[in-house]
């Protein structure tokens, strides 16, 4: 059954349309994406798995970047195991990637992903960031935050899934309109929004 969309408007901003880099001060659309190996994670059946970007083959990636703790991530849970559906068969992979601060950690590290995954059906691998380097790297401000890369590994979107937590108000499809385009060999329409959700804490260095 579907979850019903948490109202969290003091948690989260409404996605909208932008030019590149306007809200991701780190990366821009078009950047090669930053690469990462070794990010331990719970695989849909509940193994431990490594995730290393080198390693995927498919032609698409999608990123998510999540927050056990988050209700907003949580909120979103169905529609990014939807997602995963509806690309079966074709070169998409989808990972997700938790990333926390020391504050909140216990409830993100590997042993909670694996629940999370267990109790969610997450039909896709969730990796744990435990020093928070590829949530730097990648510019992450808010959980979930989407990063779509292109074949060569270069982002072509970034930002949230679509335009309402409500899923019943949702008319504007961001990563799944930018996954479309990429495996049609265009160039996504929109090419980045505002991240919706929890704000992300980084430890300090």
């Amino acid at each position: 059954m579907r979850k019903f969309a948490l109202s969290l408007a003091a948690l989260a901003l409404i996605a909208s349309p932008a030019l590149a880099g306007k809200f991701n001060k780190k990366v821009s659309v078009g950047d090669k994406a930053p690469t990462f190996s070794g990010i331990a994670a719970s695989t849909p059946t509940g193994e431990e798995a490594s995730i290393s970007l080198p390693d995927i083959k498919e032609d698409v990636v999608v990123l998510v970047f999540a927050a056990n703790h988050c209700p907003v991530v949580i909120a979103y849970e169905d529609r990014v195991n939807d997602l995963v559906d509806a690309y079966k068969g074709k070169s998409v992979k989808v990972v997700g990637i938790a990333v926390s601060g020391k504050n909140t950690r216990k409830q993100d590290d590997l042993s909670a992903i694996k629940v999370r995954a267990k109790d969610g059906k997450f039909n896709y691998v969730y990796g744990f960031d435990e020093t928070q380097d590829v949530g730097r790297a990648y510019g992450v401000t808010n959980t979930p935050q989407f990063f779509v890369l292109d074949k060569d590994r270069k982002i072509a979107y970034t930002g949230a899934l679509d335009d309402s937590q409500s899923e019943s108000k949702v008319s504007k499809t961001y990563v799944k309109d930018a996954v479309d385009a990429l495996l049609s060999g265009k160039t996504p329409e929109v090419t980045e929004t505002r991240a919706v959700g929890c704000g992300v804490s980084y430890d300090k260095k």
